[in-house]
């Protein structure tokens, strides 16, 4: 795999950070795998999620008696933005590590911790989302999944969809409506739930690309069963338990550097005089070097504990909108004669360009998120 380009390690690196962001960048060279855009999504590999275990790169938040390595958030952000950077097929992995380690971590009971964590760490254990619905967009407050009490655990029964890696996956973390909608408190008496994938009453139906690869999927659960074990933080408080782990998907180097690998190229490109050169490559790059300062400030708050709901809002609205701008860029610059690594990306880029700005919340729903944060009416 080729190493990272246009990324020197930040100026806020300290020494141990630059270490381990050499560590990887030489894992990485030493790999044959092809750089990819959107790698966290596109990119499902196994063995390679393996072989990140092994370096300790996985689960490394987690607690050692859980199976993990005990570093810190800005550790893990330095291996996941070279890895990002360098494209490396990731997906497997992705959702579990980023996601689902800090939500056992503060939600999950002692039983979940131990079932989930060192399995994750292994790149063993495979999650998936469960929160989107049909015709709901992106108000999670109208999720009409619901969930009802059943002898030693609960059925559940809805529809999820845009569920990444669900055919793949072995569990997914679902959130229902556990008591009836109530007008006047949209966001009470949900609930989460974590759901194995192989459960009698799960269906999981492809959706399918426009080039015709399957990332994403529907969920339709038919009275599936939940056992008590696996009810996921407290019942009824669904709605605050997503509100806290949006942070984490939000904010993340993931939300600005899905076509960083395309950049990059585009920079080989015109190094090569493949394509004209143009400004524009040096604007995107100082983009880039911004909101990798944001998105580690919030790494950096969630490694204190702080909110950053806002702030990863924030992230994701910016960051999102950059990488759409990389993919028109260099599909500008694109001719059908262009060398075929660069081709590659950009028509990859273009395919996967439609989902920057609707996964994780759509950026217009989102603006209002950060207006509200910010006192404004």
């Amino acid at each position: 795999m080729t190493p990272p380009r246009l990324v020197p390690p930040p100026s806020g690196d300290g020494r141990s950070q630059r270490d381990l962001r050499a560590e990887v960048r030489e894992f990485l060279a030493a790999r044959p795998d092809r750089p990819r855009v959107d790698s966290w999504l596109t990119g499902w590999d196994e063995e390679f999620t393996r072989a990140l275990a092994a370096k300790g790169w996985l689960g490394m938040t987690v607690p050692p008696e859980y199976g993990g390595h005990g570093r810190s958030h800005l550790e893990r952000f330095v291996v996941t933005e070279e890895l990002l950077a360098a494209g490396a097929p990731v997906a497997a992995h992705w959702i579990a590590d980023r996601q689902i380690v800090p939500s056992l971590l503060k939600y999950g009971t002692e039983e979940q911790k131990r079932r989930y964590l060192p399995a994750i760490a292994r790149g063993e254990c495979f999650f998936g989302i469960g929160m989107s619905e049909p015709d709901s967009g992106s108000d999670l407050a109208s999720v009409r999944t619901k969930a009802e009490r059943a002898d030693g655990g609960w059925r559940i029964s809805g529809t999820k969809v845009w569920t990444s890696g669900a055919h793949r996956a072995d569990a997914f973390i679902c959130l229902a409506r556990s008591s009836p909608r109530d007008p006047e408190r949209r966001h009470a008496g949900l609930s989460q739930f974590i759901v194995d994938l192989r459960s009698p009453g799960v269906e999981i139906r492809p959706i399918l690309s426009m080039n015709g690869e399957h990332h994403f999927n529907e969920v339709h659960l038919d009275e599936v069963f939940v056992p008590d074990e696996l009810v996921f933080g407290t019942i009824g408080e669904g709605w605050q338990q997503v509100t806290s782990e949006l942070a984490y998907e939000r904010s993340g180097p993931e939300r600005f550097l899905s076509t960083f690998p395309l950049l990059a190229e585009t920079a080989e490109q015109m190094r090569a005089g493949a394509v004209p050169r143009r400004p524009d490559l040096g604007r995107y790059v100082a983009r880039l070097t911004g909101l990798h300062q944001m998105s580690l400030a919030v790494a950096g708050a969630l490694e204190r504990g702080e909110p950053a709901d806002t702030a990863a809002a924030v992230v994701k609205v910016l960051g999102t909108t950059t990488e759409g701008d990389i993919a028109d860029f260099a599909d500008l610059l694109a001719e059908p004669d262009s060398p075929p690594e660069f081709r590659e990306l950009v028509d990859e880029a273009v395919v996967q360009r439609p989902g920057f700005t609707l996964r994780g919340g759509t950026n217009e729903v989102l603006r209002g998120v950060i207006a509200r944060g910010l006192g404004m009416r």
